[in-house]
């Protein structure tokens, strides 16, 4: 007896019960950062905002390089464009407004117990609160909000969330959100201290590698591991997976934070008198901060960026080995013969394309329609592939079919019929 298809791999969001669930935690969120928002940038006064609201503006350009770049990271296997505004906007927004209050709180408690170290407060000086508390409640408490949305949809989007690469993606975008508002943030609680928007040290130093360290590749560490923990057939790295990629983000964020209290205590230790008061940051020139910072995060950040490039390149071999190995069953129905050698001779720096050969006279429309179909066929490939993983039959599953009929229609738009002509009368 013939079998319907099923969605093997049906995303916990197509449940009604889940969804509505998932909405109710959305809006609770949603209402939280909102009134955080707005009692912050109300603070601020109108002078503030204004800076506020410029320094945002100035971020978000700032972060489209980057932005570009990972999606040619996620050349082969294109998430929705929504998904990609929806990390950005949880990173942007609600990340940084639900770590704010926390941050704060804690900044309070180092205070508190900086009152019962007087030696430490004074030999680190006004900023004392800060220094100590910026690398133990900033890793915690921002990597974990991040993380949330991550976690989110990990666990909600089963089906755009596989593996490795696409957990840097995502990660990569959550972060690119939380340094964008943050960064406008700093500059406009700066003018607000110290009368001077630091737009140059502060846009320059947080966009450093074109916004691509810090926040993004903090982020980017956890997101990866935990696609491996959803590529895996092991159980033990889907448990471990994550918890070593939001350790590992968190060291290198308190890594990162940690470095002006370790030079302060450097100079206390050689004699140097502490501030007597908070220092304004330096008045320094967009570029000048950029090229500084890029120099030193290579240093600072180079056994993360090494973990990085780790990632990515296996992230990379297994996308070029799952294509390969997946469509070279649907030779002749899904994918041409001619189609599978640009598959064969796909490498790590140069992604396939169809018509690249003879075909400078295509219109606009086909070589849209010929990305549609090569994307289309990848996505079929790592279908295939999941499915099989649990253990399922490719040819029973309601995605597979969703592909292979999408790539019929973007065939039928590549290679339309000769429409047939009317004989004259």
């Amino acid at each position: 007896m013939h079998r319907p298809p099923v969605d093997v791999l049906a995303s916990p969001l197509r449940q009604p019960h889940v969804a509505r669930a998932l909405a109710v935690v959305g809006v609770v969120v949603l209402v939280a950062s909102t009134t955080v928002l707005f009692a912050v940038v109300g603070g601020l006064g109108p002078p503030g905002r204004g800076v506020f609201v410029r320094a945002l503006f100035a971020a978000v350009a700032l972060s489209l390089p980057a932005i570009l770049a990972v999606a040619w990271l996620d050349r082969r296997e294109r998430e929705a464009p929504a998904l990609y505004v929806c990390a950005l906007l949880w990173g942007g927004f609600i990340a940084t407004m639900v770590a704010l209050p926390f941050n704060t709180a804690a900044i309070y408690a180092v205070a508190h117990w900086l009152q019962g170290n007087a030696a430490l407060a004074a030999a680190l000086g006004p900023d004392a609160p800060l220094i100590v508390g910026a690398p133990l409640a900033a890793p915690l408490v921002e990597e974990t909000a991040k993380g949330l949305g991550l976690a989110l949809l990990f666990l909600g989007m089963r089906d755009e969330f596989d593996n490795v690469r696409d957990g840097l993606v995502y990660g990569a975008l959550v972060g690119l959100g939380f340094n964008a508002f943050e960064s406008a943030l700093y500059v406009a609680q700066n003018f607000v201290q110290h009368g001077v928007a630091p737009y140059g040290f502060q846009l320059g130093a947080r966009y450093a590698w074109f916004g691509l360290g810090g926040h993004a590749m903090f982020s980017a560490l956890f997101g990866a591991f935990l696609g491996m923990a959803r590529a895996t057939r092991r159980p033990w790295v889907r448990v471990l997976a994550p918890v070593a990629g939001l350790s590992l983000a968190m060291f290198a964020h308190a890594w990162n934070n940690a470095l002006p209290l370790f030079a302060a205590l450097v100079r206390a230790r050689a004699g140097e008198a502490a501030p007597t008061a908070s220092a304004a940051p330096p008045d320094l020139a967009f570029v000048e901060t950029f090229v500084q910072a890029s120099v030193s995060n290579a240093v600072i950040f180079l056994p993360f960026v090494g973990v990085a490039a780790w990632l990515l390149k296996i992230s990379g071999d297994w996308e070029r080995r799952v294509i390969r190995d997946e469509l070279a069953m649907e030779i002749g129905a899904a994918i041409s013969e001619r189609e599978y050698e640009d598959v064969l001779l796909d490498r790590r720096w140069r992604t396939r394309r169809i018509g690249t050969h003879g075909a400078a006279d295509w219109s606009r429309e086909r070589r849209a329609a010929a990305r549609v179909l090569v994307n289309a066929q990848n996505e079929l490939a790592f279908r295939k592939h999941r499915v099989r993983a649990r253990g399922g039959d490719p040819d029973a599953d309601l995605g597979v079919l969703r592909w292979r009929h999408a790539i019929a229609a973007a065939r039928a738009r590549l290679e339309p019929r000769a429409t047939p002509r009317m004989p004259r009368v």
